[in-house]
């Protein structure tokens, strides 16, 4: 299997896409000035004691409070507090881990009203962002996840990950890791540390210890609600978690984003730094790729796969509900079963691709076209798990209920990725009244003249719909190259799929959209 990596990269948000054999599997957009995303630390103040939910809300920042279970505060919760006050009161008596005494475990069944006191301040990290209406989700367990080992403070222990089979393996990484781990921090061997060697797992581990030294040094001087660590960049943070040996090549759109991302592979996978490589070509990155176009198909209410079956996708607060459809299949009676189970498993590809690709999490109900058979019932389960396998998150699939029904729990960390397809007329603004469309090129040159002439603008690109762009460029003689000769050497026209039919934009040299758009007209 080939998979690439595309990063999209503009001014308000950062786009990556995972492609497998050129396949969109995976999207992800990040607003660049997004804030309370998992894995970052923060030190908090408890803000209100719900004893009825056994939890608490803390400030740290948010609009919203955010909610931390007793569960979810850890064994070593009072050794990260002894830990905390003295770093408070003495920052250089406290700022050694290795050096302090652990304090005994809390009670796995004991009461936050005994354990937390409203106005204590806390360091919490996000376990899950900011879903609809809720804050975000906490835990006191700090972790620092690396791409072969995580490391915990406040704990002493060393596990390694089920899914490494050679009980010889287990045994060597847990018994290199404890030669090597400093006191009072646990370690998780991650499955991707298989067969690596002593000086591969020792770098990272120094690599995430200093990570841990050098931002606990910022909690003596910090006043609650604060940020005390910023997990990587999505980018980085993805390409962490997913990157193998089949990946072929990384693209990225941004100089800046390119170093880091080729930093952190020359970090992982030393000689390996050639597959990324910046792209620098006219057309957006997303289209070079033909991203675009599968975003457009894949997202919203009906997606249409294999001949011509398609699925409903509908999201409600609490779940995500999928209808299977066959569409203009057969349905006739010698047939009908073959057809059930052909487009019953042709839907359980398109479902498992389309929870990642939405990353969909929380509870899932799949309606599949009904099965009289009891061994197809079976196979569509086991071809379900089977789809599922790739999928990084956490998941747990149930067999077909006897209404015909699949439900699978999902992960969820942070909101479902919701990319809306339907476009709003640029032309009318909704009104139903446009300006003659055999005028709209003379608009652009009216546009064209004034950022030239009135503005001093000389270097500009100007995106429009594919459709337009092929006719501005037509001809032996194309308007391109008469607005050219006329205005600017410095104007380029680029085909861009995210435009509707005569939606346009001038973006400059720095990727900044220059504002020349007309203002709503009503016309009664």
């Amino acid at each position: 299997m080939n998979s690439e990596l595309v990063v999209d990269v503009q001014p308000k948000e950062i786009s990556i896409a995972v492609l497998e054999d050129k396949n969109l599997v995976e999207l992800q957009k990040e607003a660049r000035n997004v804030s309370f995303a998992v894995g970052d630390i923060y030190l908090g103040k408890v803000k209100k004691l719900m004893p009825g939910l056994n939890a608490a809300f803390i400030d740290v920042g948010y609009k919203k409070d955010a909610f931390l279970h007793y569960l979810h505060l850890g064994p070593n919760f009072n050794s990260q507090q002894k830990f905390l006050k003295q770093l408070l009161s003495d920052p250089k008596k406290g700022a050694s881990i290795s050096k302090m005494q652990l304090l005994p475990e809390i009670e796995k069944d004991g009461s936050i009203s005994n354990t937390l006191k409203v106005g204590q301040e806390v360091l919490v990290q996000i376990a899950k962002e900011p879903i609809s209406t809720k804050g975000p989700r906490l835990t006191s367990e700090l972790s620092f996840a690396g791409r072969y080992i995580v490391l915990i403070p406040f704990s002493d222990k060393v596990s390694v990950s089920q899914k490494i089979k050679s009980s010889e393996e287990r045994a060597r990484l847990k018994q290199l890791i404890q030669s090597i781990k400093p006191k009072n921090f646990s370690v998780i061997v991650r499955t991707s540390s298989e067969g690596k060697r002593v000086a591969e797992l020792d770098h990272e581990l120094k690599t995430l210890l200093k990570r841990w030294e050098d931002n606990i040094v910022k909690l003596p001087k910090a006043k609650a609600p604060a940020m005390i660590y910023e997990e990587s960049g999505r980018t980085v943070a993805l390409l962490r978690d997913i990157f193998n040996p089949s990946f072929q090549n990384i693209f990225v759109n941004d100089r800046d984003i390119y170093n880091q991302v080729r930093d952190y592979v020359s970090l992982i996978a030393p000689g390996r730094e050639s597959i990324v490589q910046e792209y620098t070509g006219e057309l957006p990155i997303f289209d070079n790729f033909a991203i675009t176009k599968q975003i457009k198909s894949l997202f919203g209410r009906t997606v249409t796969y294999k001949s011509g079956a398609y699925l409903i996708i509908e999201h409600t607060e609490a779940m995500h509900v999928i209808d299977v459809n066959s569409g203009n299949r057969s349905k006739g009676s010698d047939a009908q079963e073959k057809t059930a189970i052909d487009v019953n498993i042709a839907a359980a590809d398109e479902i498992a691709r389309q929870l990642r690709l939405r990353d969909m999490g929380g509870i899932i109900v799949i309606d599949f076209i009904d099965m009289s058979e009891a061994g197809n019932r079976q196979k569509l389960f086991e071809h379900m798990n089977k789809a599922m396998a790739n999928d990084r998150a956490k998941h747990n699939i149930l067999p077909l209920s006897k209404f015909g029904l699949m439900q699978i729990t999902r992960q969820r960390v942070r909101p479902a990725m919701d990319v809306d397809t339907s476009e709003t007329c640029p032309s009318c603004f909704g009104t139903g009244h446009v300006k003659p469309s055999i005028l709209f090129t003379d608009s652009l040159e009216s546009k064209i003249d004034c950022l030239v002439n009135k503005h001093k603008v000389k270097k500009f690109a100007l995106h429009v719909h594919p459709y337009v762009a092929a006719f501005i460029n037509k001809g032996l003689f194309p308007l391109s190259w008469k607005w050219k000769s006329k205005y600017s050497r410095g104007l380029k026209v680029i085909p861009n799929q995210n435009l509707a039919f005569l939606e346009y934009k001038f973006i400059d040299p720095d990727k900044n959209e220059l504002d020349m758009k007309e203002e709503q007209e009503i016309k009664k």
